[in-house]
């Protein structure tokens, strides 16, 4: 997969994310961009982001999209906000739809994925042949944002 340098540092309103790596994936394993997310007037991570290139059964347990804020500073938005600036990564890439999913508790994150207006799919345990599946593992809700 060829990696395009122009979304290393991607500059929003009040964020910018800036890449911390870059993954060609494997046979289980989506090729990925991963970065950390700052507010744009302070010079440390608030969270992270990262958009999965493609889709496979995997990537729908997993989704294209995943996140996390730091503590402090959830409740403000910026989850949601990372999201739209990484949507120009998947268009670039010629996806039209990205899967996004979450532990069916995980209200917080259900608001943000509601938030950007996605649709919900369904709700479902993945599978043992899920590469990231363990025993316990909680329903996962799974979501489509069409581009």
């Amino acid at each position: 997969m060829n990696f395009n340098k122009a979304f290393n540092t991607i500059i929003g309103k009040c964020l910018t994310l800036r890449l911390i790596e870059t993954y060609q994936g494997d046979d289980k394993i989506i090729p990925f961009y991963y970065y950390d997310i700052y507010l744009n007037q302070i010079d440390k991570p608030i969270g992270k982001i990262s958009i999965r290139i493609g889709h496979n059964q995997h990537s729908y347990y997993n989704g294209n999209i995943g996140y996390e804020v730091d503590e402090p500073y959830r409740g403000h938005g910026y989850a949601a906000q990372a999201v739209k600036m990484v949507l120009d990564v998947a268009r670039f890439h010629q996806m039209s739809e990205l899967i996004i999913a979450c532990s069916e508790d995980n209200f917080p994150s259900r608001r943000v994925i509601e938030k950007l207006k996605a649709t919900h799919l369904e709700t479902l345990v993945p599978p043992p042949s899920y590469v990231f599946y363990y025993e316990g593992m909680k329903a996962q809700s799974v979501y489509r944002l069409d581009l």
